[in-house]
C-alpha cells in the first residue's frame, strides 16, 4: 500500500512538520532551487551521468527491478536508489531543499505531492509530459494530483487502488451473483447477510477498523463515487465539508449495520492492519475492502481463483476508487534533471508498468491492459479499464485529516460506527476539520 501509511505522529509533531515545510521552503530556501530547463525537444538524449533516486521504502518493490532493468540497457546513465522509510521521507526531502542538497528524482507518495508543488519545489514538467505519445493513456487522478494552475510539477509512476474483494466461492455457496453483489449498499449489506448464514464461522465483510490509513484509502471511496469530498475549496484555502454531507452519512450508518448486525467479524474493531489481507485468505469472509497487493501476493495455489473484485460503490450505485501509488517528480536544484528524465521515460514504458503487477502494484498507463497482461494478471486489470473512477483528494492537510491516528476521520469512523453517535461524531469532525485546515494552510 502506499497512501495508507502516514507515520506515527500526534496531532502537534504533524502540524509542526507541515508548518515546518511551508518555512523550509520559504524562508530557509529563499532563493529558491534553481529550475531545470527541460523544454528541448528531446530532454533525455543528451543525459549522462548518476541520478540520485529516493523512493519509498513501503513501495520500493514496485522500483527495484525497474532501475536494475534500466541500469542494464545502457552505460550513459546509471541510477542509484536509497529507499527512505515512510514517516521520515517528507522531512527528509524538505531538509535536502533547507541545505541545496536535493536528491535528481523522488518517488513519493501522491496525496503528498501537493506539499511540496504547493511551495514551488519541484520542476515543471508539463513540456516534456506533454510530448510523450502516450500522455493520454496516464491516470488522471495521479495526474491531479501532481498539478497546480494547470501546470505539472510530476508524473504518475505506480498505481496502488483500492477495490471491493470479493470470495467467488463462498458468494457461490450463498446464493450471491457477483455481478450485483457489490454494487449498492442494500446489495452489499444483502450478500454480507448471506454469506453470514453459511455458519458462526462465515462473515459477510471485514476491515481493519482501527488502522487510520486503510479506512481513508477503503471508506472515502463510497463518498467520492457520488461526486463529494469530505473537503471544499482550492488548495490552500480549504474547508471542511463534513456536516450535511449525506453520502458520507450514509456511509458511516452502512457500516454501523455491518456491526450492529454482526455481520463484520469481531476482530475489525481492533485490527490495525497489521496481518492485512491474511484473514481474509483464509477463506471464511465474503467481502474486503483492499489493494491489490495485500491480497494477490500473498494469495496460495488454489486462492486466486476464487478471489475477484469490483469497485468501491455509492450508497445508490456508481463506482470510485483510491488512486493511491506514487508520482515522480524532479526537484528544483537537482544536478542531474535530464538524466532523471531519462529514467522516467523508462519507468513509464510499457515494458516497465507490466512488471508492477509483481510488486503488488498496478500501472498507471491504460494501454498497458491489452490481452497478454489480462491473462497473466487478471486481478490487475479492473482499474485500468475505468481509470476515470480513480480519485484522491488534492490538499496539504490529508496526513493530519487522516493518515495520523488520533486524526479526525478516524475518531468520527469509530465513534459513528461502534457508538452509533454518526450525527454528532460529524459535527465534531467538522470541527476538527476546520481547525486543523486553518492551522496547515497557514
Amino acid at each position: 500500500m502506499s497512501t495508507m501509511h502516514g507515520g506515527a505522529m500526534g496531532r502537534r509533531s504533524a502540524l509542526a512538520l507541515l508548518g515546518g515545510l511551508g518555512g523550509l521552503m520559504i524562508a530557509g530556501c529563499s532563493p529558491r532551487l534553481p529550475e531545470a530547463d527541460l523544454s528541448s525537444q528531446n530532454v533525455a538524449a543528451s543525459a549522462r551521468g548518476t541520478v540520485r533516486l529516493w523512493c519509498r521504502a513501503a513501495t520500493q518493490n514496485g522500483l527495484k527491478a525497474i532501475v536494475a532493468a534500466f541500469n542494464s540497457s545502457q552505460t550513459q546513465v546509471r541510477v542509484d536508489m536509497t529507499a527512505v522509510p515512510e514517516g521520515q521521507f517528507v522531512t527528509k526531502l524538505a531538509t535536502s531543499m533547507r541545505a541545496g542538497t536535493v536528491p535528481d528524482l523522488v518517488d513519493l507518495d501522491d496525496i503528498n505531492c501537493q506539499l511540496f508543488i504547493h511551495r514551488d519545489a519541484f520542476n515543471d514538467v508539463t513540456e516534456p509530459l506533454s510530448r510523450l505519445t502516450f500522455r493520454d493513456q496516464l491516470s488522471p487522478g495521479h495526474l491531479q494530483l501532481a498539478t497546480k494552475a494547470g501546470r505539472q510539477y510530476a508524473v504518475p509512476f505506480l498505481a496502488d487502488n483500492s477495490l471491493m474483494w470479493m470470495n467467488l466461492d463462498l458468494l457461490d455457496r450463498a446464493g450471491v451473483d457477483p455481478a450485483t453483489a457489490t454494487t449498492t449498499f442494500d446489495n452489499l449489506l444483502a450478500t454480507a447477510d448471506r454469506v453470514r448464514s453459511l455458519g458462526n464461522e462465515f462473515y459477510g465483510l471485514t476491515q481493519a477498523c482501527n488502522s487510520q490509513g486503510i479506512l481513508g484509502f477503503t471508506v472515502q471511496p463510497h463518498i467520492w463515487a457520488e461526486g463529494t469530498d469530505l473537503l471544499r475549496g482550492e488548495v490552500g484555502a480549504q474547508t471542511s465539508n463534513i456536516e450535511g454531507n449525506e453520502p458520507l452519512r450514509r456511509t458511516l450508518e452502512f457500516y454501523r449495520t455491518l456491526w450492529t448486525e454482526k455481520l463484520l467479524p469481531p476482530s475489525a474493531f481492533a485490527d490495525a492492519g497489521t496481518a492485512w489481507g491474511a484473514d481474509f485468505l483464509r477463506g471464511n469472509l465474503g467481502l474486503m475492502p483492499a489493494s491489490y497487493g495485500a491480497l494477490v501476493p500473498n494469495a496460495k495455489d488454489g486462492q486466486e481463483g476464487w478471489l475477484g473484485n469490483s469497485f468501491l460503490c455509492g450508497p445508490d450505485g456508481n463506482a470510485a476508487f483510491f488512486d493511491g501509488g506514487d508520482n515522480m517528480a524532479i526537484p528544483r536544484g537537482a544536478q542531474n534533471p535530464q538524466g532523471a528524465w531519462a529514467f522516467l521515460e523508462y519507468a513509464l514504458s510499457l515494458e516497465s508498468q507490466r512488471t508492477l503487477p509483481e510488486g503488488g502494484y498496478t500501472p498507471v498507463r491504460a494501454d498497458a491492459a491489452d490481452d497478454e497482461f489480462a491473462e497473466k494478471y487478471p486481478l490487475n486489470v479492473l482499474p485500468l479499464q475505468h481509470l476515470e473512477h480513480g480519485y484522491a483528494p488534492t490538499t496539504l492537510a490529508y496526513n493530519v485529516l487522516v493518515n495520523q491516528p488520533d486524526g479526525p476521520f478516524m475518531k468520527m469512523f469509530r465513534a459513528a460506527v461502534f457508538e452509533g453517535s454518526v450525527e454528532a461524531a460529524m459535527a465534531t469532525a467538522h470541527q476538527d476539520y476546520n481547525s486543523m485546515l486553518k492551522q496547515v494552510q497557514l
